[in-house]
């Protein structure tokens, strides 16, 4: 950006831009754009904010320089990203949480995965069964949650080339910076799978040369990657003719499904030098050779997807926790988010800060939050807060499990009112003899150990904890294997 030519962005816009950094509706479309990131030119010039505005009330605001135009339309922003050097890496998501994770996770753009949105939003193979209509929907959902460029499986067009017309602007309005359409026929198939059968060459030119004329009726520059699967259904020869054919027909980037062989994705490179390549690194084991970036790059490459790698991994974690559950386990701490990650990652603490702004003096906004937990929370008052007097002292919150007085809590003299100066070990070994979980809890918290150990909700600990109440010493109360296979001790202490 020439600095010249810039300004100074005002106090309303600067505000605007730091609450709201990728909002679909207002940025700044800052020069520099590197490595994913808006690199901010920072006017060096000392301006002297006037008292009592609000850049004298956070450490947060600096004096910006932008261009007082709108942001970069997605499709620029991708188009940016294809003249940036070296390769790019876009993973591929299903729904408006994984593209947010791909965003958090610093990539630059992501694909939509016509595999994984059919198998995570209809539970069916990728076999042509997710229409239109669906694919749409998923696809602004996910264009919504996130500020990065998002390229969209387009599938075969979802019929001629009027409907590649149709797809292309739906998908225009849906907020894709770019979209991937294929030559299959229909119903199509998933790229590395079998039974794949093409259209014709003249078919299969005349969908992207649908594409191509919807885009300019509609004014959008979004870009158009052509697929071709003829590699496997026909012949190296074939898929490399019909990408020559693409590219003379318009398309911006290309891209040939299921190569075999690294010689086969060098012929492949070498087609129509000046369009982008992209390569599709499909996880667990397709027909295309697994290569890394720098490999890919080498070759020729500019673009990478990895369709599998979100959807796969939260199968497999889906399964292990369920077998966790069946077999009366909660999942270990370790191989889930806790509450709190999760409420930061789907922006609950931006929406209560936000929240804030909107307040009326009639409305109370609960800035006093609490996490809901398994037992019930008090608050405590003096009687100067009760009758509408300042307190001298602090509120003091106090955790009041019911399991307190049902079991002596209460300073009876019971052998049971003992325990709660004892601990309770859980210790859970696998079948494999690693160790799954180790943890202490007061003894008295009887509700809580079967948060901990759902299984243990059938076996009456309070008997067990009677008998050894007055024993001096740890004692094992319980050891037993669970229904999979993993052995659970329960130690006094």
């Amino acid at each position: 950006m020439n600095p010249s030519s810039a300004v100074v962005a005002s106090r309303d816009q600067a505000l605007s831009f730091f609450n709201n950094p990728f909002s679909q509706a207002h940025s700044f479309p800052f020069a520099n754009f590197k490595n994913g990131s808006f690199v901010v030119p920072i006017n060096t010039q000392t301006r002297k904010p006037k008292p009592n505005t609000l850049f004298t009330a956070s450490k947060r605001f600096q004096a910006i320089t932008a261009c007082l135009v709108e942001r970069n339309p997605p499709a620029k922003a991708l188009r940016q990203i294809l003249e940036l050097p070296g390769i790019r890496q876009g993973p591929a998501c299903f729904d408006g949480l994984s593209a947010k994770l791909v965003e958090r996770a610093g990539f630059q753009y992501c694909f939509t995965s016509g595999f994984s949105i059919s198998a995570a939003r209809l539970g069916l193979p990728d076999t042509g069964f997710i229409s239109y209509g669906e694919m749409v929907d998923q696809g602004q959902q996910i264009t919504q949650a996130v500020s990065i460029p998002v390229i969209g499986d387009g599938d075969d067009g979802y019929g001629n080339a009027m409907n590649v017309k149709r797809t292309v602007k739906g998908y225009i309005r849906a907020g894709f910076a770019g979209m991937i359409l294929e030559d299959q026929v229909s119903p199509k198939a998933c790229g590395h799978t079998k039974g794949r059968k093409v259209v014709s060459r003249e078919e299969a030119v005349m969908r992207i040369k649908a594409a191509v004329d919807a885009r300019k009726e509609t004014g959008s520059d979004i870009v158009i990657v052509a697929r071709t699967d003829s590699r496997q259904a026909l012949s190296l020869e074939e898929s490399l003719w019909r990408s020559r054919a693409f590219a003379d027909a318009g398309a911006d980037v290309l891209f040939i499904d299921a190569l075999a062989s690294k010689e086969e994705m060098k012929a492949f490179c070498e087609v129509s030098p000046l369009v982008p390549k992209m390569a599709n690194m499909l996880e667990g084991g397709g027909k295309t050779p697994i290569l890394n970036p720098l490999e890919l790059e080498e070759i020729g490459y500019k673009l990478v997807a990895y369709p599998l790698s979100l959807i796969g991994v939260s199968i497999r974690a889906m399964q292990d926790s369920l077998t966790a559950l069946k077999g009366g386990r909660i999942p270990p701490p370790g191989s889930m988010p806790s509450f709190e990650e999760i409420k930061e990652i789907l922006g609950f603490n931006n929406y209560y800060e936000e929240e804030k702004r909107y307040a009326t003096s009639t409305y109370n906004l609960y800035s006093d939050r609490v996490s809901s937990n398994a037992y019930s929370i008090q608050r405590v008052q003096d009687d100067s807060e009760q009758r509408g007097e300042s307190p001298q002292d602090p509120v003091v919150e106090v955790i009041t499990p019911d399991v307190y007085n049902n079991y002596g809590a209460d300073g009876s003299r019971d052998p049971f009112s003992g325990i709660w100066s004892r601990t309770l070990r859980i210790r859970i070994t696998g079948r494999d003899g690693f160790e799954k979980l180790d943890v202490r809890i007061p003894a008295g918290f009887l509700e809580g150990i079967t948060n901990i150990v759902p299984a243990l909700g059938g076996v009456n600990i309070k008997e067990l904890l009677d008998d050894a109440a007055e024993e001096v010493g740890g004692k094992l109360l319980l050891d037993f294997n669970d229904t999979v296979g993993d052995r659970i001790q329960v130690f006094l202490e």
